[in-house]
């Protein structure tokens, strides 16, 4: 493979690894020649080229097919440990030199993965735009006049410009999403607390989130199914919960879009123009859209940074922040030093209104499955940003800075290019646990758009197989009573079931009407060989597994729960009937139907 064109998304890797025409070895020297120099700024620390040539060697004759991210090199922001290599959070007086690499950054290694070093950010974690660091600037990936985006700026940089396959970031307001938007690449923000924070400087520990960037967002998926193990050692750790309805992948779902006079382009008409198209995009995909108020999210961002949450970033850094106080770059000394002016009852009160503020914000999920909004209305120059840093922050935040307080999951997805050869993105969001709908629907923006992988105007690979967080869901075939719209439905709404598909058992059943009722139902039996037999018309429904058992508990003899073979030969959980209760009863196979029977009286 010429290394021009060698690919460092995860699939494309993955296959040359498998077809013998790459090797890890081969990669790490063609990435020691990409990262030779940096006029990006991109990095803080790059690990020596013998250290990282072991880690290549450490993966001879290990089995790829047991390691997920074999060969696959990564980076670092540097507020996350990597044992051994110094960890500054962006200020060389602050800087420490751990032990141990973080909890998530030893689970993608023992992965196979490969640390190639650790990347620049906005000191402490603290800006969306990248500007500020004693490492300088860093650049965009497309236009080194313009700001990357931040904190995670390095890490962004990094991805985009082909050094690394993907990156860890931290995201707090936006960090994890507005560098991804600016760089043209998918940057998942997961559930708070499914990524371990152990090894992790934290900016304000009760919000943050370690974050993903990567070329696609079936990659983005692949990496968070690896990253996402439960660490006991972290206080805010979540075990991966299901998700429920996979609306990333149905064909109809409900898309909730902010009011025209809500959306903030900040002047950039042409970011509004690639939004627009990317409604149209999500609508050709199946999402229904669904108009709602954004003013109760833009409300609770202004929490953020007006009231007492910037004193836990004061908190995270105190002994060193009262010892050193000329350390931090001037912009980072006022906002965390401000930090001061709050009391404990000021975090009580505005503890109080951010409960309040997400039982607002959270009864549009009544009404849609997610959300969409601009990842960040525009961009800056580096030199308009440090002309007026906080008043342009401030800006890339309007539709992130909101997500972390309502403990909601997000992933920014490229959305196309603006006249000036800048990318443009935009942000799908949906309540907790809902990371595997989101990066399913990402990949469906992604390829609908058809993008270019980040700043290398290499073309996306083709669809893969890729490793899938679980839905926590089971589906049920029904065929009588519980059919929607019959008397037994309840039993499945009222657990928060959803009709899945129509369809058709395979032809080897029969269907018997059972004395007895109301309500009346049906038996259904697999026909003896033999004796003939038909195809029955079935609902498919998901429901939640927690609420499976209390389902089949309630389920009367002689029916009960069963595995039924499907038209197209696949097997799915449903409704059977003891063959001793259909003795005597009617045989109505040849109506093909619960539904049909009923019609004929």
């Amino acid at each position: 493979m010429k290394p021009d064109t060698l690919s460092l998304d995860i699939a494309s890797l993955g296959a040359a690894y498998a077809a013998g025409t790459t090797t890890p070895a081969d990669v790490i020297e063609e990435i020691l020649r990409r990262t030779a120099d940096d006029p990006y700024n991109a990095w803080i620390t790059r690990l020596p080229a013998a250290q990282v040539r072991e880690y290549a060697r450490a993966l001879n004759g290990r089995d790829r097919a047991s390691l997920p991210l074999y060969g696959m090199p990564f980076a670092i922001k540097d507020n996350i440990d990597l044992a051994g290599v110094p960890t500054t959070a962006g200020c060389r007086e602050y800087a420490y030199t751990p032990a141990h690499s973080a909890f998530v950054v030893q689970r993608l290694i023992d992965a196979g993965a490969i640390p190639i070093g650790k990347t620049n950010l906005d000191q402490f974690a603290t800006g969306l735009n990248g500007t500020r660091s004693p490492w300088g600037a860093c650049r965009n990936a497309f236009n080194p006049a313009f700001i990357s985006g931040g904190s995670s700026s390095g890490s962004a940089v990094a991805v985009a410009k082909g050094y690394v396959s993907f990156a860890l970031g931290t995201d707090t307001a936006g960090s994890g999403r507005v560098p991804a938007a600016l760089n043209n690449l998918v940057g998942h923000k997961p559930t708070l607390g499914w990524l371990s924070a152990s090894g992790v400087v934290p900016a304000c520990r009760s919000l943050d989130t370690v974050s993903i960037f990567a070329l696609t967002a079936e990659d983005a998926e692949t990496v968070t199914t690896v990253a996402a193990a439960f660490d006991a050692a972290d206080a805010y750790a979540r075990a991966v919960a299901g998700h429920g309805f996979d609306f990333g992948s149905a064909a109809s779902f409900r898309v909730g879009v902010p009011r025209a006079d809500q959306l903030a382009f900040f002047g950039n008409a042409e970011g509004q123009r690639l939004y627009e198209a990317s409604l149209q995009r999500i609508q050709a995909l199946g999402g229904v859209a669904v108009e709602l108020d954004l003013q109760p999210f833009l409300d609770t961002a202004r929490l953020l940074y007006e009231g007492p949450w910037v004193a836990e970033r004061y908190a995270a850094i105190r002994e060193f922040f009262d010892a050193h106080p000329e350390a931090p770059l001037p912009v980072i000394r006022d906002i965390i030093g401000g930090a001061k002016k709050w009391q404990a009852a000021d975090a009580y009160a505005y503890g109080y209104q951010l409960k309040a503020a997400k039982r607002r914000c959270d009864a549009v999920w009544q009404h849609v499955d997610c959300v969409v909004t601009p990842t960040a209305g525009t961009a800056y120059t580096i030199a308009a940003m440090q002309s007026d840093p906080i008043r342009l922050n401030s800006q890339l935040g309007y539709y992130t800075n909101f997500m972390n307080l309502l403990d909601y999951a997000a992933t920014a997805v490229p959305a196309g290019f603006q006249a000036d050869g800048l990318p443009f993105g935009v942000t799908v969001f949906a309540p907790a646990h809902q990371d595997g709908p989101l990066l399913r629907l990402a990949a469906r923006l992604q390829r609908a758009l058809g993008s270019t992988l980040g700043a290398t105007a290499l073309p996306l690979p083709a669809p893969a197989v890729t490793p899938r967080l679980p839905s926590g869901q089971v589906r049920v075939a029904v065929c009588g009573a519980h059919l929607a719209g019959l008397p037994l439905n309840g039993q499945l709404t009222s657990r928060g079931a959803r009709l899945i598909a129509v369809a058709s058992s395979a032809p080897e059943y029969k269907l018997y009407a059972l004395p007895g009722g109301p309500p009346h139902k049906p038996g259904m039996v697999r026909a003896a060989p033999g004796t003939g037999g038909g195809a029955v018309e079935l609902e498919v429904w998901e429901l939640p597994a927690s609420e499976f058992g209390s389902f089949v508990a309630g389920i009367p003899a002689p029916l009960g729960i069963g595995t039924v073979k499907q038209a197209d030969g696949s097997a799915v959980q449903g409704f059977v009937c003891e063959a001793a209760a259909v003795a005597g009863a009617q045989d109505i196979t040849a109506f093909g139907g619960w539904r049909a029977y009923l019609a004929r009286g």
